[in-house]
């Protein structure tokens, strides 16, 4: 069973979800936008020491707490991490009162039908059983729609539901995400075959599992309030999906009922030569208008 507490919070509380889970592949161009190039690093290990210096810079800063950020999306050596020598799970949740989510995709396979399904996670189960006993409240796991292809958009979201299914029977709560393409050229009309193919399988789930959903910001403002409502789901959440912090606060705060899980609009204006004092003043003001955009609705 997912923690009690964590899950009323999820459900009801005003704020958003971070999301500081770049893995491997989008690594590289986290730090270069923070300010540190490939020029400045030699190998993975001192990458990944790099980049979890700044998701420990963001995630101690004054302004990141559970008053507005209602959860924390994290990176598998992130969830193994420390900050100031405790586990960085239970640092979000007992010390800043912010939810830990972990990513568990293990990436895309090459795009099929205009879609990318994710890769085989034949070590899901171990992986979840870690996350839970670390803290770990829910799960995160990403594929990509770049056309409106209808069976290709099937087979993604019954992929991500078989994998939400092994996750909830694991005691976690999955976060779905079936990414559309900001830059599809059928955007809008796949955006419609998929909030259909999700209904469907929210519709087949057992009375009592529910789960969240992580979706790319509409193009028509509202076009998922049905999945909001739906008696399965406890939250939908929107990426950024490449918008800029004003261009995506800008669209999400006409979608009622969605908060923001935004990652590079989240740290876009964050550089690693900033001064403590404006680091956390830059932060603060991000947050701020990420908060405002998820609760407050024209």
């Amino acid at each position: 069973m997912v923690d009690a507490k964590m899950l009323n919070k999820m459900s009801s509380a005003p704020g958003f979800i971070a999301a500081l889970d770049q893995s491997g592949g989008s690594t590289p161009g986290a730090l270069r936008l923070y300010g540190v190039s490939e020029s400045d690093y030699q190998g993975d290990e001192e990458m990944f020491r790099l980049v979890h210096a700044m998701r420990v810079r963001i995630m101690s800063a004054p302004a990141f707490t559970g008053d507005k950020v209602l959860g924390a999306i994290l990176f598998e050596r992130t969830m193994d991490g420390d900050v100031d020598g405790e586990p960085v799970p239970s640092y979000l949740w007992e010390k800043r009162g912010v939810v830990p989510f972990l990513k568990v995709d293990k990436g895309l396979n090459a795009e099929e039908n205009g879609v990318q399904t994710m890769k085989s996670m034949p070590d899901l189960d171990t992986l979840l059983i870690r996350g839970r006993e670390k803290g770990i409240f829910g799960t995160k796991m990403r594929s990509v729609i770049a056309h409106a292809d209808k069976a290709g958009i099937a087979a993604v979201v019954e992929q991500q539901f078989q994998v939400a299914r092994q996750i909830i029977g694991q005691g976690l709560m999955p976060i779905i995400e079936p990414e559309v393409s900001i830059k599809s050229p059928t955007k809008e009309q796949a955006e419609a075959i998929l909030r259909d193919e999700i209904a469907q399988q929210l519709d087949k789930l057992p009375a009592g599992e529910t789960v969240m959903l992580k979706l790319t910001i509409p193009t028509v403002a509202d076009f998922y309030a049905p999945l909001v409502a739906h008696k399965s789901v406890i939250r939908v959440v929107a990426l950024s999906g490449g918008y800029s912090t004003v261009d995506a606060c800008e669209k999400l705060s006409h979608n009622h009922g969605m908060i923001a899980s935004f990652s590079r609009a989240l740290a876009e204006n964050l550089r690693v030569t900033m001064s403590d004092a404006d680091f956390n003043a830059s932060l603060a003001a991000t947050i701020d208008q990420i908060y405002a955009a998820s609760v407050n609705k024209s």
